[in-house]
C-alpha cells in the first residue's frame, strides 16, 4: 500500500530481538505520525521515542513510506481479526450484542487507529480509502449477517452493510466529540436506530436453533 511504486518494504526481523526492536519502533512511529502527521515526522524522530539508533530504524524500514505501510496494515490485520472474531460467534449472541460490538469496532486499537487513520488520509486518495477499508468492512459484515441470517441474499445483506458501516462511522465521529451537549443521548439513540434496523431487517426465526 505504498504511496508511490517501487518504494522499498519494511524488512521482517528474524530473531526475538529483532522483533521486539521493529515493535518498539512501530510503537514510537504511531505515537509521532499521530501527534505530527505523515509529512511532518521524521525518521531521526520516530528512532529517538523508540529509544534506537537511527540506524536501527533504516535496517528495518529503509524509508518513511516502508514503515507507514507496515502501521496501516497492522491495524487493517487488527480490524479483520476483529470482524473474523465476530462472525464466528454472531449466530451466539443476540442483537444488542452484535450492534454494541460492531459499533464499537472502529474505536478499538486506539493507538493503531488514530496512526494508521492518519496515515491513510495523508498518503491515499479517496479511491484507495475506499477499497482498503470500506469495502474490506462492507464484505465482512455483510458475510456475518448472512451467518445470521441465511435467508438474506447477497444484495440485502450488502445494502445493510453500507447502512451498518455508515452508522458505525457516525458513532465513531461522535464519541470523539466529547463535551458537546446531548452527546450521550445521541449515542444511545444512533444504538437504538442500529437494533432496531437489524431486527426488522433480519428474519427473526433466523436466531432460531
Amino acid at each position: 500500500m505504498s504511496s508511490e511504486a517501487g518504494v522499498p518494504g519494511a524488512r521482517a526481523p528474524k530473531r526475538a530481538r529483532g522483533k521486539q526492536r521493529v515493535a518498539e519502533l512501530l510503537q514510537a512511529a504511531a505515537e509521532v505520525f499521530a501527534e505530527k502527521g505523515y509529512e511532518a515526522a521524521t525518521m531521526t524522530e520516530i528512532a529517538a521515542r523508540a529509544g534506537a539508533p537511527i540506524g536501527s530504524l533504516y535496517q528495518f524500514f529503509p524509508v518513511k513510506d516502508a514503515l507507514a505501510d507496515s502501521l496501516v496494515q497492522n491495524y487493517v490485520t487488527l480490524l479483520a481479526a476483529d470482524l473474523q472474531a465476530l462472525e464466528a460467534c454472531a449466530t451466539r449472541i443476540d442483537t444488542e450484542a452484535l450492534v454494541d460490538t460492531l459499533l464499537g469496532l472502529l474505536r478499538a486499537h486506539a493507538r493503531e487507529r488514530v496512526a494508521a487513520l492518519a496515515l491513510v488520509e495523508a498518503r491515499m486518495d479517496e479511491r484507495t480509502r475506499r477499497t482498503t477499508f470500506r469495502h474490506m468492512l462492507r464484505k465482512r459484515i455483510a458475510a456475518i449477517l448472512r451467518g445470521r441470517s441465511p435467508t438474506l441474499s447477497a444484495e440485502a445483506a450488502r445494502d445493510m452493510a453500507i447502512v451498518l458501516v455508515s452508522l458505525m462511522k457516525a458513532v465513531s465521529a461522535l464519541v470523539d466529540e466529547e463535551g458537546l451537549p446531548g452527546r450521550t443521548a445521541g449515542l444511545r439513540d444512533l444504538r437504538a436506530i442500529t437494533v432496531q434496523y437489524i431486527e426488522q431487517r433480519l428474519e427473526p426465526e433466523s436466531l432460531q436453533p
